[in-house]
């Protein structure tokens, strides 16, 4: 009867100690993204939300997801660079809020192109002890292949993408190029005022 009840203990043992281990182990980085994207395909595969009147809803949706995978505050501070420093706690907010608004706006605006193109996910690399991951993936269509890759960072248990590197060209070396031209030629106040022209542009569409 001892040897039973001790048996039994250790079967409990180790299960506790199973369920806390896999409870525990953090998601890859691919496995995140990919969760990310099939909702946003879920969404826009969803024939109800793509009426014109559901418009907005489905933008909604997108956006959400957006937020929840896309580490804005990073994106925004390695766009500007050593500009960032230059910025008052005040300024780093209202420059966030403006990127964080142009940036998803851009990205929805070209996933809703989306036409059920097939995407795979061909290769994931992790560096500095696992802090800083990277997803290559492929969208294939008809025509051509497309090569995006996702940087990620680690934070809280948690991978947050914080650049997009399509066919080669990084989002946030474009960004950071085209702001520190913009900043040297004119001002950073002209900067502002040229990032709001463009997400209006782009929000009237």
């Amino acid at each position: 009867m001892k040897k039973k009840r001790i048996f039994i203990l250790h079967i409990i043992f180790v299960y506790i100690i199973t369920v806390v281990t896999f409870a525990g182990a953090a998601s890859t980085p691919t496995d995140e993204l990919k969760a990310s994207i099939d909702s946003m395909l879920d969404i826009l595969r969803d024939k109800n939300l793509a009426l014109p009147d559901k418009k907005q809803e489905r933008r909604s949706r997108i956006t959400a997801l957006i937020r929840d995978r896309f580490d804005f505050t990073e994106m925004a501070r390695r766009s500007l660079a050593a500009n960032w420093k230059k910025r008052s706690s005040e300024e780093k907010k209202e420059f966030v809020e403006i990127f964080s608004d142009l940036l998803q706006s851009s990205y929805i605006g070209k996933i809703e192109g989306y036409t059920d193109e097939k995407i795979t996910y061909d290769k994931e690399v992790l560096k500095k002890e696992g802090k800083y991951g990277m997803v290559s993936t492929t969208i294939i269509t008809k025509d051509v292949n497309i090569p995006i890759d996702y940087k990620l960072i680690l934070k809280n248990d948690k991978w947050w993408v914080y650049d997009v590197v399509v066919e080669g060209v990084s989002f946030i070396s474009t960004y950071r190029s085209q702001y520190n031209k913009v900043i040297k030629k004119e001002s950073y106040a002209k900067l502002i005022e040229k990032m709001k022209t463009k997400l209006d542009e782009i929000n009237a569409l």
